[in-house]
């Protein structure tokens, strides 16, 4: 069946597949493989370029090339070539293997060392780090900027509404007067500090074999230090390398991560809330598109969709991870995912809806406020 949006399995495939584009190439399938692709090629490499390790000869520049070009310029045809092998292994590392011994049978120094491809490895070696990159590469190309370019969004709100005046309100009753721009000030202090934990979380990685004491490892090259070596790679990847684990790495270095991103996207849910209660006290008017209606009963009413979806997504990708302890409403009773790259990806379509809101004229001297106390909050 060809996949179209109306009949995707997922709503990130459906109905929000333009909002999460970005994330495909990291977060999909095809991600998974190019990445698993990436650390089998780099750990030969690493192997041919370590003297100690006799029985892999240093590859030529051209090889080397050659080798890196796979990664470069790897096709969804190619991740397609390695799901048909899967077909036939039933195993999704091991078809990656078989897909590099194929596909460089004809490269005389490769194909002498093919046995060395995931030599001492256990599928987690590859799987973890791949995980790792697939984070701290959409981390830092596509939701570091998404959410910069949110935070300045409301740094301009700030300074263009710094005098427009607004009675704030504490327990939903008018209080002390404030200004939209305060307002929006609040939200992007908070969204600068989140920013910054979110950035600081340093992705990890283990490769050190089945049950993590190196045994493949050592029974083949007994004098040789493993450890500083593994080390080495991982940290060449630009993971930070995880020296005590079992089989499985332990996945704290993605908690951390995660639970950021929780919390950053608490505030955006805050964002959305006051943005709407502004829209509901006047404050705010939107754009509405040509042909675009707000409500199947009142189609001339420009209800705040888009915001009612802003609120709803984040709790789709962060299950019941506490802070987010708000009620869910309209929208935001989606069912909860539980991979991490569908919890990205609904993070990622929460984008507080600035860009479709024009203000009053200034000095109107309008009141009235938005949810909670002056500056927004519970």
């Amino acid at each position: 069946m060809q996949t179209l949006l109306s009949n995707a399995l997922s709503p990130l495939d459906g109905r929000y597949a333009p909002k999460v584009a970005g994330l495909r190439t990291h977060f999909s399938e095809f991600g998974l493989i190019r990445n698993r692709v990436k650390v089998e090629i780099a750990w030969l490499k690493a192997l041919a370029a370590e003297p100690a390790i006799a029985e892999v000869a240093p590859f030529s520049t051209s090889t080397q090339v050659k080798l890196d070009g796979v990664v470069e310029s790897f096709l969804p045809e190619d991740g397609e070539a390695v799901k048909a092998i899967e077909a036939t292994t039933n195993h999704d590392v091991k078809a990656v293997e078989y897909w590099l011994k194929k596909r460089f049978a004809d490269n005389a120094e490769v194909a002498k060392a093919s046995e060395f491809i995931h030599f001492a490895c256990t599928s987690e070696d590859i799987n973890n780090t791949s995980h790792a990159l697939m984070l701290n590469d959409a981390r830092k190309q596509v939701m570091l900027p998404t959410l910069d370019r949110v935070i300045a969004r409301f740094v301009a709100l700030a300074h263009d509404l710094a005098d427009v005046p607004m009675l704030s309100r504490t327990h939903g009753q008018p209080a002390s007067p404030t200004t939209m721009g305060k307002e929006m000030a609040n939200i992007a202090y908070r969204l600068k500090r989140a920013r910054k934990l979110i950035a600081e979380v340093e992705m990890t990685a283990k490769f050190n074999g089945a049950v993590g004491n190196y045994n493949a490892h050592l029974s083949a090259y007994p004098d040789f230090d493993w450890a500083g070596f593994n080390q080495r790679f991982v940290e060449s990847l630009g993971l930070t390398f995880n020296p005590y684990t079992i089989q499985i790495e332990p996945h704290d270095a993605m908690a951390e991560l995660f639970d950021a991103t929780a919390r950053c996207n608490t505030m955006l849910i805050d964002a959305c809330r006051d943005i709407w209660s502004y829209i509901s006290l006047g404050f705010f008017k939107q754009r509405l598109k040509e042909g675009e209606v707000g409500s199947s009963n009142h189609a001339a009413q420009g209800q705040p969709d888009r915001l009612r979806e802003r609120r709803g997504q984040p709790g789709c990708g962060e299950r019941d991870v506490p802070p987010f302890q708000r009620e869910a409403a309209d929208l935001a009773h989606a069912a909860r995912s539980h991979r991490f790259d569908g919890a990205a990806q609904h993070g990622r379509g929460l984008r507080p809806h600035t860009a479709g809101l024009r203000f009053p004229a200034q000095g109107t001297g309008q009141a009235g406020g938005g949810s909670g106390q002056a500056g927004g909050g519970c």
